[in-house]
Order: C-alpha cells, then structure tokens, then sequence
C-alpha cells in the first residue's frame, strides 16, 4: 500500500485592513469647552445669605469695621450703602421738616433721619417719621408700633424705595408710606401693609392736599413738601 503524504498548508495572512484617512486639520470637527458648572446651582441647592443682627450691625460700628461718617442702614439683615444726598432731596427734607414743625405741635414726633428699628435684622433711617407723641422724646430708638407714617426723599433711590424698602416697611407693620417723587414731582402714597406689601398706593400731585390716616385733620399741601419743580431750559433762539 502507497501512503501518500501531504505537505502541510500555510494559512494564508488575512487581508490587512484599510488605512484610516487623515482628516485634513483645516475640517477636524470642533470641540466645545463646556463652561464652568455652578455645584451648588447644579446641585438645586439654594445659596444663603449671612444676614447680621442689629446688635452685630451695633458691634461693627464699635470695632470700626463701618465707618461713622458712611451713610448706611440694615435692612433685612443686608448692609444697605446709601447715595450721596443730593441737592433737592436735601431740600426735600429740609421743606417737610420745616412744615411740619410749624403745624403738629405736640401732636406728633418728628424724627428725621434717625434710626427707626423694625426687627431684630432691619434698622432703617427714613427721611422723616412722624412718631406718636411721648414726653421723654424716645430714649431708645422707636418701632412699627411708635409710627404713624413714615417719607423717604426718592431721586435715584425712587425704584428701591417703593420696592424693597416699601415691601420691608410694609411686612413690619408701618401703617403708611409717604414717598416724595422727585422725578415725578409727586407724593406716593402707600398704605394697607401686609406681608407682602402696600396694597394701595394713591398718587398725589401739586395742587392737592395730602393727610395722614393717623391725622386726618392736618391738611398739607404738596407743593409745600416737594422741592420747587426744576426749571425747563429757555427754548433757542429761533
């Protein structure tokens, strides 16, 4: 018997594969960075405010962190920096202050631009408050349940002080709001506070008479508490 013998096959190498093709730089696809990511906001995490107390608000004027001659007040627990006080809402004041004092008497305090501590976190100083009256003249600052009606001379501050500060006067309790608008040469009324707010505000302009709720016999005038208008430039020269 033949045995035939077979020669061992080779496999044969599998077919090398394709070359990628280079992508030319001038079209490689363009990579955005991503922008930073907020954790806290990512993480729907509310972020807190450290709100101050009166009594810190106090200590920091002691320690002369904030300087006596900066115009400041607390509100909400917040640091709020007052403007510059300009020349007609200097005037402002100084014309409310002289009228009232020539018809209240002893009906009421006036308090102009002194402290007025609605809380334990908000320690306004408005323009003007008309207190209730009392003999000692208030040895400690007074609060909402001392006031009948507070005004604020608004130029710049005007969008803040019927925001905000209306809003925080308003949830304290302080029954009325006189806002002298100089840029619209009117007086806002705001009363009926709530939590939230003033829930009516009535516009009075020069040529009415204004009162307050708490003395509804004091007639004032507006054009006596707002400063004299401001003066339309001549028209030129034809």
């Amino acid at each position: 018997m033949t045995t035939q013998v077979k020669e061992p096959t080779t496999a044969a190498a599998p077919a090398a594969a394709p070359a990628a093709a280079a992508v030319p730089a001038a079209i490689a696809p363009e990579v955005d960075t991503p922008a930073p990511v907020d954790a806290v906001a990512a993480a729907g995490l509310a972020r807190e405010k450290r709100k101050f107390t009166v009594a810190e608000y106090y200590r920091m004027a002691e320690v002369g962190i904030l300087h006596h001659t900066e115009r400041l007040e607390l509100l909400d627990g917040e640091i709020i920096v007052m403007a510059p006080m300009g020349e007609r809402h200097a005037n402002g004041v100084r014309r409310i202050d002289r009228v009232l004092h020539r018809v209240l008497g002893d009906a009421a305090i006036i308090s102009a631009q002194c402290p007025l501590r609605l809380d334990d976190h908000s320690e306004p100083e408005p323009d003007i408050a008309l207190l209730r009256f009392r003999e000692d003249g208030y040895i400690t600052h007074p609060g909402p349940a001392d006031t009948l009606v507070v005004m604020e001379v608004s130029d710049s501050s005007l969008a803040f002080d019927l925001g905000d500060k209306a809003r925080r006067y308003a949830a304290a309790g302080i029954t009325e709001m006189w806002v002298m608008n100089l840029p619209g040469d009117c007086i806002d009324r705001l009363d009926q506070p709530g939590p939230a707010g003033y829930a009516r505000h009535t516009v009075f302009r020069r040529g009415e008479k204004i009162s307050p709720a708490a003395l509804p016999d004091l007639e004032l005038a507006v054009a006596d508490l707002l400063p004299p208008p401001i003066a339309e430039p001549p028209a030129p020269a034809a």
